[in-house]
Parts: structure tokens; C-alpha cells; sequence
């Protein structure tokens, strides 16, 4: 997924604006970040995540979907895995999804 900032003319570490990153706050935080990329006239947002927070980031593809954007379709789901570094200097694998909402 590294790759498609690249491709989007993104430096890395930084997120395009119709991305929403899933963490461990609440899902109707981000749930509010997706209704607002709609609002602000985005046809497609994606809702990235890693590791323990996949669970949450179906959650807020959902409540967006059934709750508040109700004419968006999951336009896509990508898996996968990637590589990061611990604190004690070793790597590790850790899985990864994206989910693409679109209007």
C-alpha cells in the first residue's frame, strides 16, 4: 500500500485527503472523518488499517454505509501485509487492509 502514495505523487508519510486512517479511537471519530470527505464533494474514500484495528475499520465502512451515506456501495477491499520495524530493531509482518467506499 506504501506504493500507491508514491503513484498519487504523495511524499511517504503523508495521506492523501480522501484517505482515513483507522486507529484505536473510537469507530464514530472515524466514522465522522468519512461523512465529512463526502460532504466535502469526494466521489471515493478509503478507509486503511492495520493489525488489531482491522475489526474497527469494518466497523466504521459499515456504520458509514448503513447509518449516514446510505447510497454508498464498498467499491473494493485490499489485503495484505506489510513489513515494519519494532522498537528493539528487528521486522516484522503485520496484516493490512484498505476499503474503498464510493457514491
Amino acid at each position: 500500500m506504501a506504493e500507491q502514495y508514491e503513484e498519487a505523487g504523495q511524499q511517504e508519510g503523508q495521506t492523501p485527503g480522501n484517505v482515513v486512517l483507522v486507529g484505536k479511537k473510537p469507530p464514530m471519530n472515524y466514522v465522522l472523518a468519512v461523512v465529512t470527505q463526502f460532504n466535502n464533494g469526494v466521489n471515493n474514500v478509503k478507509i486503511r488499517a492495520r493489525g488489531n484495528s482491522i475489526s474497527r475499520a469494518v466497523d466504521v465502512a459499515e456504520i458509514s454505509r448503513n447509518r449516514f451515506i446510505t447510497d454508498a456501495k464498498v467499491n473494493g477491499i485490499s489485503i495484505g501485509s506489510e513489513e515494519i520495524s519494532n522498537e528493539d530493531g528487528t521486522r516484522s509482518k503485520v496484516s493490512s487492509i484498505e476499503i474503498t467506499l464510493s457514491r
